[in-house]
């Protein structure tokens, strides 16, 4: 079953992700965020679509944006954590 989750990001340039997922596979399905850097954001999405999103968020949990606490990345990691606490 695919589920979707609206994660309102802070503390980066992009200001919200959508990111759907499948519920018997694990998968990220489609993603996408509003604001941010264009090609960076392509490039994520091209690298954690058909992903495990216990994997994606291993992999992008504390990643900062220069000096900022966060980052896109980060906050992808804190919507999959959304998606846990709610399961």
């Amino acid at each position: 079953m695919l589920k979707t989750i609206i994660h309102k990001n802070f503390g980066t340039c992009s200001r919200e992700i959508e990111l759907k997922y499948d519920t018997e596979t694990n998968k990220i399905v489609d993603f996408v965020i509003i604001g941010g850097c264009n090609g960076n954001l392509k490039g994520i999405k091209a690298l954690i679509l058909n992903r495990d999103i216990d994997e994606v968020h291993d992999l992008l949990k504390g990643i900062k944006c220069g000096t900022r606490e966060t980052s896109c990345p980060d906050q992808i990691a804190l919507a999959i954590e959304e998606i846990k606490a709610a399961n």
